[in-house]
């Protein structure tokens, strides 16, 4: 039973980011509401004083009353707003962190990994990191696919990768708009995090106007957009500047590099890291961290030889091998070796033999081998090697 039992601390390091998302989308509207409180009342509030300072409001009845009227459907107005922002954002999200709290507190109640309810929980959550890495790979047909038939929208995030999509693929149709709207929409969290996503998308703005030759937009534009960055960028700033004199195909190396158009393949990575960072999304699709844990448990040097490779073994697979490269060797204080004839564990009861070449295989396979060839034994992979079983020296691994 110890050997089953539930490591429910282990199973929460990778649902951080599956309670985080909604978390975050839920003070997104929070900070949204507050901003709204602010400015309404902000004007209430002005307006209530300018009338306490009059001296004698009631000579200007009409003009009073106008502004109390105007007092009052502001608050109205910030009802609605703020009742309708609850109704569409804050509502829908709290029921998703809800439902996620409760999904994360059945697995806190479980014991063993061997209990039906367990395997029921593990099920589902297989089935969130499948549409979490189709969501990461474009595949949003087959990811709303998943969690429709299995009943698990508000346990993904469809909507947050729908927006990812939505923003890099108008980059790679050469525009910046989305994204510096998503920028402004995230300025403060973003300059808390020292990114510089929304310069990058800036300047390759600018970049633009100069390879279309438009001089006065693009001066107009630095003015604008580039110089309030100068404390941080001076360098870029400057040298954005001197863009103006290189035609695009320059091939000046630093202004050839802005020109490259492979910045918006940069850009692509830069927003996809950043929109990640604020949602406490990792890099890596959920999928492939959880199968990193297993895959470095197994990886040996072995596996990346054709020689040597076992056909059991999942590291030597050629897919799971590329996965596993990205992982440490494991360490093993104790081996266990098993013949790659056989299949079978070589131990105290089915020793490892050598022949003279050195190769090494399980006693029973040479046991199998000498009975079928009246006491001749060869390697399977060199069959011209071969010996009689009594030249058979049995190893000892200390």
């Amino acid at each position: 039973m110890s050997n089953n039992k539930l490591n429910v601390e282990g199973i929460m390091l990778f649902e951080q980011p599956f309670a985080r998302v909604p978390y975050e989308n839920y003070r997104k509207v929070f900070r949204t509401s507050q901003k709204n409180i602010e400015k309404e009342l902000g004007a209430v509030q002005n307006t209530a004083k300018d009338l306490a300072s009059r001296e004698r409001p009631e000579d200007d009845v009409e003009a009073t009353t106008k502004a109390i009227d105007g007092m009052i459907a502001r608050v109205e107005g910030l009802k609605r707003k703020l009742s309708d922002m609850q109704e569409s954002a804050g509502k829908p999200t709290l029921n998703v962190m809800r439902e996620r709290l409760q999904h994360l507190g059945a697995v806190e109640a479980l014991e063993s990994t061997n209990t039906p309810e367990f395997t029921r929980w593990a099920d589902i959550r297989l089935d969130r990191w499948l549409v979490d890495w189709s969501l990461r790979n474009g595949k949003e047909k087959t990811a709303r696919k998943i969690a429709a038939e299995q009943g698990i929208e508000k346990l993904v995030d469809i909507d947050l990768f729908s927006d990812i999509r939505r923003i890099e693929d108008a980059l790679n149709r050469k525009s910046c708009t989305e994204a510096l709207a998503w920028c402004s929409e995230n300025k403060a969290a973003l300059r808390k995090l020292k990114n510089t996503l929304e310069f990058d998308l800036r300047l390759q703005e600018y970049i633009e106007l100069a390879r279309a030759g438009k001089t006065v937009e693009a001066m107009a534009y630095s003015k604008k957009h580039l110089l309030p960055w100068q404390e941080t960028h001076l360098h870029q700033v400057v040298q954005a500047a001197g863009l103006l004199c290189y035609p695009p195909t320059t091939t000046c190396g630093p202004y050839k590099r802005l020109y490259d158009p492979s910045r918006w393949s940069t850009l692509i990575q830069s927003f996809r890291l950043a929109i990640y960072h604020l949602s406490t999304l990792p890099t890596e699709p959920l999928l492939h961290l959880a199968m990193y844990a297993g895959l470095a448990s197994l990886k040996l040097p072995a596996c990346y030889h054709d020689e040597t490779q076992n056909v059991d073994c999942p590291i030597c697979n050629d897919d799971l091998g590329d996965l596993a490269k990205e992982v440490p060797f494991s360490h093993h204080v104790n081996s266990t070796i098993v013949c790659r004839l056989t299949r079978k564990i070589m131990d105290a009861d089915n020793m490892p033999m050598a022949m003279p070449s050195g190769q090494v295989y399980s006693k029973e396979a040479w046991d199998n081998m000498a009975a079928k060839n009246d006491g001749w034994v060869f390697d399977p992979r060199k069959p011209v090697e071969r010996c009689r079983y009594n030249e058979l020296r049995k190893v000892f691994i200390s």
